[in-house]
C-alpha cells in the first residue's frame, strides 16, 4: 500500500511531493501527460510564495538570492505605489511557470519521489482505512491502494469529480483574451522606463494592465521574449471549434483596444512561443477540500481570474500547508484534528483570493460607471493605509491562522529574521522541520519529548522577539517577547501542532 498518491505533476503536485518527502513520506505521483507541458501558464510568482521558495532553498535555483520587494505593482489596472507601505510585502519572481515546474521536478527526483507519467486516474473508492485507485497507463489498467489521495490535477480535476466534491461558482463568457509572443519595433519602446510608446496614450509602463473604454492591454518584455496581451468584452457566443489564433488577430485586437495599429512582428528565438486565445473567466471554489481520505490542492480546489498573478501564490502555499500535516498523520504523531485544519486554514485564504480577483475584474470592465469608480478608487490609492491593505491582500501577508495567544506574530508568516551570526531564517528552514527559535537560551528543556519532530535553534536576533515556534509551512505557532517566556503556553502550542511528547 502506498502512503500518499498525488494525482498531477504540475507545480502544486510536485511541491506537495517535495514537502512530503522532506517530512519522511515518499509519495507516488501520477501524471496523465507523458511529457511536461511546454505551455507557459504563468509568467512569474507574486507574494509570499516567493519567500516560501526562498525558505526551501529553491529561489536560489531559479534566480539567485532573494531580491527586495518591488516599488510598484498593479491592482485592477491601477498603479499601487508600494513606497507608501511599511513594510512592503510584495516580492516578485519573474520566472516562467514551466521553469518552476522543471525545477520542482528536479528537486522531487533528488528527494526520491517517483513520478509516473502517462498514468491517468479513472476511478476511485474509499473506506475507513484506504483509498483504491483505478489507473490507466502505458501498460493498460492497474489498481493502486493508498492511505491518502491528493488531487493536484487542475481546474477540471478528475480527483474532485470522482470524490463527489462540488465545485460551485460562476462562468463569465463576456471576455475574450489574446496573448502572443511577438517583437515590437525599437522606435516604440521607451529606454528610460522599458515601457511602450503608443500615440494617443503616451508611455504604457511594462507589465502594467492598461485599461481603455474598450478593453485591457498589457506589454510584458520578459527576458525570454516579449508578451503582448489584450482582453476585450464581447456579446458574441462561441461558435464551436475555433481556428488557431494568429498574430493578425492580436494586431486587430490591439487596434480595437488602443485605437492604434501596433506593428507587431513574429517572435525571436526557438520558443516555445505562445499564441493563445481564451474565452471567458471561471470563478469556482470547491465546497470542501477534503472528502475522507481524498484531499485537493491548487486549481483542483479553486479557480479564479489570473489578474494580479495569485494562482501559484495560492496553490504552492496550499501544498506547503498540507504537506507537513499529511506527513504527520501518515507517520502517526499528528494531534487529533490536525489534518482538518488544512481546510479550515486554506479555504478562507482561497475565498479572499476569489474576492480580490473578482474585484479587480470589475475595475477593468468597460463603461463610464466603471470609469467613475476607478476615479474614486484612484483617490483611495493615494492613502498609505489603503495601499498597505491591498498589498497585504495581494501578497498574502494578511493571512493569519487562528492564534493561541495575543502575540501579534502568533498565526502569521514568520518574519525574515537574521541571527547575530548572519544566519538567515531561510537557511534554517530548508529541511521543512518545525523550529523553536530560542533567543533566551533557556527553553531547550521544554523540547524534551519533541526532539524527534522539532529542531532547536539558539542565538540572538534584532527585535523584541525572545522566542518563536515555527510550523514547517513558515507560519508562527507560538511567539514570545517576554524575558521569561511562558513555558506552559509553549508546551500547549507544541501539543496543539506537534502532538503528544514521547516519553523520555
Amino acid at each position: 500500500m502506498e502512503d500518499v498518491v498525488i494525482a498531477g505533476a504540475g507545480p502544486n503536485g510536485l511541491m506537495l511531493a517535495c514537502e512530503l518527502a522532506l517530512a519522511g513520506v515518499r509519495p507516488l505521483v501520477l501524471e496523465r501527460l507523458s511529457e511536461p507541458t511546454t505551455e507557459n501558464r504563468a509568467n512569474g510568482l507574486v507574494g509570499q510564495v516567493v519567500r516560501l521558495l526562498d525558505r526551501r532553498g529553491l529561489h536560489e535555483r531559479l534566480a539567485g538570492p532573494l531580491g527586495p520587494p518591488v516599488p510598484a505593482f498593479v491592482f485592477g489596472a491601477m498603479r499601487l505605489d508600494l513606497t507608501l507601505t511599511d513594510p512592503n510585502p510584495l516580492t516578485i519572481l519573474g520566472v516562467p511557470q514551466r521553469r518552476v515546474e522543471a525545477m520542482l521536478n528536479e528537486r522531487a527526483a533528488e528527494l526520491g519521489v517517483e513520478v509516473r507519467r502517462g498514468h491517468e486516474l479513472t476511478g476511485l473508492s474509499q473506506d475507513a482505512d484506504a483509498v483504491t485507485l483505478d489507473v490507466t497507463g502505458p501498460d493498460g489498467p492497474s489498481r493502486i491502494t493508498a492511505r491518502y489521495l491528493v488531487g493536484a490535477d487542475g481546474g477540471r480535476s478528475v480527483t474532485r469529480k470522482l470524490a463527489g466534491i462540488g465545485f460551485p461558482g460562476v462562468t463569465e463568457d463576456r471576455t475574450l483574451s489574446y496573448t502572443a509572443n511577438a517583437t515590437v519595433p525599437a522606435e516604440f519602446t521607451d529606454p528610460a522606463s522599458g515601457g511602450l510608446r503608443v500615440p494617443g496614450h503616451g508611455v504604457i509602463p511594462p507589465f502594467f494592465h492598461y485599461r481603455t473604454e474598450t478593453g485591457l492591454f498589457v506589454y510584458a518584455p520578459f527576458p525570454a521574449g516579449t508578451l503582448v496581451t489584450t482582453m476585450e468584452w464581447t456579446d458574441e457566443e462561441e461558435t464551436g471549434d475555433e481556428p488557431p489564433m494568429t498574430l493578425d488577430e492580436q494586431r486587430a485586437s490591439i487596434r480595437r483596444v488602443l485605437g492604434f495599429d501596433l506593428p507587431l512582428g513574429p517572435p525571436e528565438g526557438d520558443g516555445p512561443h505562445l499564441l493563445r486565445r481564451l474565452r471567458g473567466r471561471n470563478t469556482r471554489l470547491a465546497d470542501r477540500f477534503r472528502e475522507g481520505r481524498v484531499l485537493l490542492v491548487g486549481d483542483a480546489a479553486h479557480v479564479h481570474s489570473a489578474i494580479g498573478g495569485p494562482g501559484l501564490n495560492l496553490g504552492l502555499q496550499d501544498a506547503a500547508g498540507l504537506g507537513w500535516k499529511l506527513a504527520a498523520t501518515v507517520r502517526g504523531w499528528a494531534p487529533a484534528g490536525l489534518l482538518d485544519t488544512y481546510e479550515s486554514e486554506r479555504r478562507p485564504v482561497a475565498e479572499r483570493v476569489v474576492m480580490q480577483t473578482q474585484a479587480q475584474s470589475a475595475l477593468v470592465s468597460p463603461g463610464s460607471d466603471v470609469t467613475a469608480l476607478r476615479e474614486l478608487f484612484g483617490e483611495l490609492l493615494r492613502l498609505p493605509s489603503t495601499v498597505q491593505h491591498i498589498a497585504d491582500l495581494m501578497s498574502g501577508a494578511d493571512v493569519r491562522y487562528e492564534p493561541a495567544t495575543d502575540h501579534p506574530l502568533d498565526g502569521r508568516w514568520a518574519p525574515d529574521l537574521v541571527l547575530a551570526d548572519g544566519t538567515r531564517l531561510a537557511e534554517l528552514t530548508t529541511t521543512a522541520r518545525p523550529l523553536l527559535l530560542d533567543f533566551t537560551g533557556s527553553l531547550g528543556d521544554e523540547l524534551r519529548g519533541w526532539t524527534d519532530r522539532v529542531d532547536l535553534v539558539t542565538g540572538s536576533a534584532k527585535g523584541d522577539v525572545t522566542a518563536l515556534l515555527l510550523r514547517p509551512d513558515g507560519y508562527v505557532a507560538w511567539a514570545s517577547s517576554a524575558v521569561e517566556p511562558d513555558r506552559k503556553a509553549l508546551r500547549t502550542a507544541l501539543e496543539r501542532w506537534f502532538g503528544t511528547p514521547v516519553d523520555m
